[in-house]
């Protein structure tokens, strides 16, 4: 399955991460023109990401 990128919005909280500079500009790079913020891009990446790892991965690194 492709990652997509949509527009939703849901109950959030606040988090502070630091991105890379480069992964910084490949994200609105990728975001010119599709109305998506970089939050609900982020957002989208991790559902995406922990939907499609394989659970013994999960596991392995819990250990």
């Amino acid at each position: 399955m492709a990652f997509q990128i949509k527009k939703d919005r849901k109950e959030s909280e606040n988090k502070t991460i630091r991105f890379p500079l480069e992964l910084i500009d490949r994200i609105n790079m990728a975001l010119v023109g599709s109305e998506v913020s970089f939050s609900s891009f982020v957002i989208q990446a991790c559902i995406y990401a922990l939907d499609n790892m394989d659970n013994n991965d999960v596991n392995e690194n819990n250990s």
